[in-house]
């Protein structure tokens, strides 16, 4: 008998609530339906400023995690509402929460990642089961608790490959790979994906993301910051290893552009794009030579002109949407943890090993009864 479960999902792009209904039994999972639900300008300004150290952050904190909570409660009841679904018939609502802070492994050789949430509140608004704090267990297991997607796009996208290799990148405010099809599954975070994009955008156009890429279109990649950007080490890191505000933030991309001074703002997003292409283009080179096929989900799928880019960098490849493969790309994260939290419910482990370098695979995420 097929389940319902809810998938919820705000990333680093800090844009929105990703939420999908999906039904799933151990050889089919769908989605039924999405819905997307903006941040206030409120809300995403204080969620950007908790990835820094600040005064009273553990108030504010605390604050914006009972915001964000309801309007992921929002997302659960619009999805139920287009559905005509009533609580009692969904299993339980997986919710990722905002990532705030990722050191994994780092200071006392454990680390921590921080995704703010709250997920008892969650439960109380929307009568139904909720899993969270997903990447937890995995770092306690001495990983990097991420990427968590690739597992999800192994069952997904897996035999789209026929037993050849097949890369998936995820675009969303970090770019990660999955390289599927090899003797184990591979995946990790490549550095910025939409992120750095999207902030230079709205502090010089007032929008908040590069519609179709097109103002990075009008510009000039420029050489010497583009290979200033690309001496930051985490690029040349071996996997396991992943990242986010904690590293790609504003201050990092304000001490590479003090270097060159006077440069007109369409040339930096420009180079932004290229960034991200050529970051993204030389990992998949790197860790599947004999692959031919990308599938590219999440926002940064929709940027016509970073997908021409990629395209550009892996020559002979096919690079493409998942909405081809079944799967529209701003569905595919939220549909992962409507996946994982499934896998949750049934204490079946939802991460790999070979992706997060834990000492084993594990059961993730914490369950709130309704």
């Amino acid at each position: 008998m097929a389940d319902y479960f809810i998938g919820l999902m705000s990333g680093t792009s800090l844009d929105g609530v990703d939420g999908v209904l999906t039904t799933a039994d151990d050889s089919d999972f769908r989605v039924l339906q999405h819905t997307y639900l903006p941040f206030s300008q409120v809300l995403r300004t204080e969620l950007l400023a908790l990835n820094q150290s600040g005064a009273d952050e553990l108030h504010r904190a605390a604050l914006a995690a009972n915001q964000l909570t309801r309007l992921y409660a929002q997302t659960a009841h619009q999805l139920l509402q287009q559905s005509g679904l009533e609580p009692s018939h969904v299993a339980a609502i997986g919710a990722h929460g905002q990532t705030v802070r990722h050191q994994p492994g780092a200071f006392d050789g454990i680390g921590y990642t921080l995704q703010l949430n709250n997920p008892a509140l969650l439960a109380e608004l929307t009568g139904i089961d909720v899993v969270a704090d997903f990447r937890s267990r995995d770092v306690a297991a001495g990983g990097q608790g991420a990427p968590l997607v690739p597992a999800f796009h192994q069952a997904l996208f897996g035999a789209q490959g026929r037993g050849q290799a097949l890369t998936v990148l995820n675009l969303g405010g970090i770019a990660n790979l999955s390289v599927l099809g090899q003797q184990s599954v591979l995946g990790f975070d490549c550095g910025p994906g939409n992120a750095l994009m999207d902030a230079w955008c709205r502090l010089h156009t007032g929008q908040a993301f590069d519609l179709d890429g097109r103002w990075a279109a009008s510009g000039q990649v420029h050489t010497s910051l583009l290979q200033s950007l690309l001496s930051e080490p985490f690029f040349q890191q071996a996997p396991p290893k992943s990242s986010g505000r904690d590293l790609f933030h504003d201050n990092w991309l304000g001490r590479h552009l003090n270097l060159f001074p006077d440069l007109a703002p369409a040339d930096v997003q420009a180079t932004l794009a290229e960034l991200t292409a050529t970051a993204c283009a030389a990992d998949a080179l790197r860790q599947a030579p004999n692959c031919r096929d990308m599938i590219v989900c999440g926002g940064g799928a929709l940027n016509l002109y970073l997908m021409q880019r990629l395209q550009h960098h892996l020559t002979g490849w096919q690079v493409t949407g998942s909405d081809r493969y079944g799967l529209p790309p701003q569905q595919v994260e939220a549909a992962a943890f409507a996946w994982l939290a499934r896998k949750s419910i049934r204490r079946e482990t939802g991460s790999l090993q070979s992706v997060t370098g834990a000492r084993g695979a594990r059961v993730l995420g914490a369950i709130y009864p309704a």
